[in-house]
């Protein structure tokens, strides 16, 4: 199964904006960086897949899918994801008016906290998702109202800390589907991202060792270093053919085929023991200079296995398959893996 195209001249020009941006800063800046947000909001791919009528460009999930990929492809690290697919787009679920202010996304636990909100610190107002009984409610909060301790994850992303008073929050209701909803697109956003970095790392590997030479031939020569490269590509495939899949079933169903969560943690499964060995080999291959902080591997590297731990554990997820795959049986099984 495969994730549907997107039309090669937008995927030119999102490739074009993040690559000039790319070559005049330094990643490590970009999540504090307003003027390539502000870029992207006048090509109208900051609200990438909001309906046009509430100010959005109308798209899809394949759309978003190339930006996010062409985002990493360049380095640059920026909240579209959280901005777009999941806080705006709860709002828009709810019912709520979405202004143009910058917004994430966190859900409070029982004591109103929130631990690893992404880019919180960076947002001007957060979308809290909360339970109060067997309900839930979605608010749309100004950062004044919430406290914010900042945090960061592996590759220095923010992931902060919110705290809220659930006492003085005001919200509208969210029915339980939306928020199980919400909890696999948060999944899949990470398993699209962690795809394009294992991606990025595959291709640094191939120039690398076509490139490079060793006792007077090149390094790709070597059955070894071929064995490697080899088992990079494989892994990558598998993580891109699961997740694509996944997208797919989520497209044609609008979120609610009733095997997606199977296909998202399948996705999720297969992205995260995918960076094990992409990460290991593609250093391998690199040898000492892909540890050196001036070389772009790491880039990719480290957000693979920054990522993979967001939005569910590789462990939280290997067991939802688990759980699913023995409630279905020997009878039902095939039907989850393949319902067609």
């Amino acid at each position: 199964m495969t994730a549907p195209e997107v039309e090669p001249a937008l995927a030119d020009m999102m490739n074009a904006v993040f690559a000039e941006y790319d070559q005049s800063s330094r990643p490590a800046a970009v999540s504090r960086d307003t003027s390539l947000w502000r870029r992207l909001d006048g090509l109208g791919l900051v609200r990438l897949t909001g309906a046009e009528q509430s100010g959005g460009s109308g798209a899809g999930w394949p759309e978003a899918a190339a930006l996010m990929t062409a985002a990493i492809r360049h380095g640059v690290r920026i909240p579209l994801a959280e901005h777009d697919l999941l806080a705006c787009w709860l709002l828009d679920a709810v019912g709520s008016p979405v202004d143009g202010a910058a917004r994430t996304l966190c859900v409070l636990d029982e004591h109103g906290r929130a631990p690893g909100v992404p880019w919180a610190s960076c947002a001007e107002r957060i979308v809290i998702v909360w339970q109060v009984g067997g309900d839930f409610l979605v608010a749309d909060a100004d950062i004044d109202r919430i406290a914010i301790t900042a945090g960061a994850n592996m590759i220095g992303e923010p992931r902060d800390t919110v705290v809220a008073d659930l006492e003085c929050l005001t919200g509208v209701p969210a029915a339980p589907e939306l928020v199980a909803k919400l909890h696999l697109k948060s999944a899949l956003v990470r398993s699209i991202q962690v795809c394009a970095a294992l991606d990025s790392a595959l291709e640094l590997s191939i120039d690398h060792a076509m490139s490079r030479e060793q006792f007077g031939r090149p390094l790709s020569k070597f059955q070894a270093v071929q064995h490697l490269i080899a088992d990079i590509a494989t892994e990558a495939a598998l993580a891109r053919s699961a997740t694509e899949a996944a997208l797919s079933a989520a497209i044609a169903s609008d979120w609610s085929a009733p095997h997606l969560e199977f296909l998202v943690a399948a996705s999720r499964s297969c992205a995260g023991h995918a960076a094990s060995v992409v990460v290991r080999n593609a250093h391998q291959v690199h040898g000492a200079i892909g540890t050196t902080s001036e070389h772009r591997l790491h880039r990719f590297t480290r957000a693979a296995l920054a990522w993979r731990s967001e939005f569910g554990s590789v462990q939280y997820w290997d067991d939802r398959i688990t759980d699913m795959s023995l409630q279905a049986g020997s009878n039902r099984l095939w039907n989850l893996i393949s319902p067609s």
